[in-house]
């Protein structure tokens, strides 16, 4: 007959199994997720507990960021999957200019845990593909529009958890209109706004910001792109760290980006662009044309020199040194190179179509302890009789009338905005890349018309995060 258990023991094993219960419940939930025929199913990976703060630590806990819609044009921490995959549309488009098979728009997002996990909670959208074009987008809550009295506010997160070689981890604002109604047909012809982030290929390195200026006369379209940063950013694309990118564009026209809260660049959308907003207000005239007269040469041989009748044109440039006498020791009668007398006819050689045979040369074993083989001839040394070929000096001329440039005229294409920061609204937000790595994970994206807003979404999401990494990293 069977002992009861009891005490201890009984209550330890009944303990475990309702751990056990908790735990295939858990499973039991986690496989009745939502499903979707465009994303593969998010998944969590298993996570090791945080280590017990020491006495006197912060105790960092992550919670995903409260979104007041009223603040937000849009936000995304990606934690909750089903209400995620809703926002964002797969594109179903293909390139128009290369080549079929490689043309899709066929790369793999998932929702999912970092490879380095902090917190079983925190999710970000993975880039899971590399060397294919993928692209997803997402509807903003409400347009955005560039008024006077708001700046504009992007904030993201990045963890390039490969590293990158050469690829984007950039951001498109897609502009209003109709050709972002259909965020399936979403491609690199479609058009956007703004486009901000990093961007790497090889050594060069750079951080994308991008807008498109509608001229106020013709309706015409250019890019605007921000003269580069003073400091190369070579960190992010290295330490596969999350990294924070935030833009903000002012009713002012000043602009300000930051990583990691540090101010890397900032400007005026009036002045730090290529090429500018306003054309010049002059320009060349193109029908103006140089007269065949004019001299361009502000100097001339000297029309009134000749050549000294001393000056020996073709004197060599070095002669052989008549003081120089063969070395002793030096073996006149030896070849330097001789053939090689290991060396043996292939079985397969066909004099009729390869020729007559011949051992390769190799260097004479004999020369090697001597001074030299070979017929001995005196170094050349500078010759100090040579002059070269004989040129006249250059002197003023006295026909110079400096170098020629057309006419200006009024630019009729001549226009001033002063006021780009209207640009067209902003009414989705995407990301459509090519990379060479994998496993690219955003994180914490937001919109909004308010730096403090993103700077308070930022302290309970990225900052308590890096927190808890830079201190892990030293423990």
């Amino acid at each position: 007959m069977p002992r009861k258990m009891g005490g201890k023991r009984g209550a330890t094993l009944a303990l475990l199994f309702a751990c056990g219960l908790l735990f295939i419940s858990t499973a039991k939930a986690a496989d009745s997720g939502p499903e979707s025929d465009d994303f593969e199913d998010g998944y969590v990976e298993d996570v090791q507990e945080e280590p017990a703060a020491a006495e006197g630590d912060e105790k960092l806990v992550y919670e995903s960021p409260v979104i007041d819609p009223k603040k937000f044009h849009f936000a995304d921490h990606f934690d909750d999957v089903e209400a995620s995959r809703k926002k964002w549309v797969l594109s179903q488009a293909k390139k128009d200019d290369i080549a079929e098979e490689i043309s899709k728009y066929d790369g793999i997002w998932n929702w999912e845990s970092p490879q380095r996990i902090v917190w079983a909670n925190d999710l970000g959208l993975v880039l899971k593909s590399k060397a294919k074009h993928a692209a997803i987008s997402a509807p903003l809550r409400q347009p955005f529009e560039f008024k006077q009295d708001k700046p504009l506010v992007v904030q993201y997160e990045v963890t390039l958890q490969e590293g990158q070689e050469c690829g984007g981890s950039y951001l498109k604002l897609l502009s209003a209109g109709k050709d972002t109604e259909q965020l399936k047909a979403f491609n690199d012809k479609t058009p956007y706004t703004i486009m901000f982030g990093p961007d790497k290929c090889g050594n060069d390195v750079k951080m994308h910001f991008i807008f498109r200026h509608v001229n106020p006369i013709n309706g015409t379209i250019s890019e605007k792109h921000c003269n580069k940063p003073k400091n190369r950013l070579e960190e992010p694309f290295k330490d596969k760290l999350p990294h924070l990118y935030q833009l903000v564009v002012r009713p002012d026209n000043s602009f300000e980006i930051r990583v990691d809260h540090k101010i890397i660049n900032e400007g005026s959308l009036l002045t730090d662009f290529k090429p500018p907003v306003n054309p010049s207000a002059e320009i060349d005239d193109p029908n103006d044309r140089k007269p065949e007269a004019w001299d361009e040469r502000e100097k001339i041989p000297d029309p009134t020199a000749h050549k000294p009748e001393d000056w020996d044109e073709d004197a060599p440039p070095q002669l052989p040194d008549t003081n120089a006498v063969m070395p002793d020791g030096w073996l006149e009668e030896e070849p330097d190179m001789i053939f090689d007398p290991t060396a043996s006819k292939p079985e397969d050689w066909d004099a009729e179509i390869d020729g007559e045979w011949e051992a390769p040369l190799v260097d004479n074993p004999v020369c090697e302890k001597a001074a030299g083989c070979g017929k001995w001839k005196a170094p050349l040394i500078p010759n100090p009789n040579y002059k070269g070929k004989w040129r006249a000096p250059m002197i003023e001329n006295p026909n110079y009338q400096g170098k020629w440039a057309p006419r200006k005229i009024a630019n009729p294409d001549f226009f001033e905005d002063l006021k780009p920061f209207q640009m067209t609204p902003i009414s989705a937000v995407g990301l459509e890349l090519w990379s060479m790595s994998s496993d690219i994970l955003f994180d914490n994206l937001i919109i909004t018309d308010d730096v403090e807003v993103a700077r308070d979404f930022a302290a309970n999401s990225f900052d308590i995060k890096r927190r808890y990494i830079d201190r892990e990293s030293v423990s």
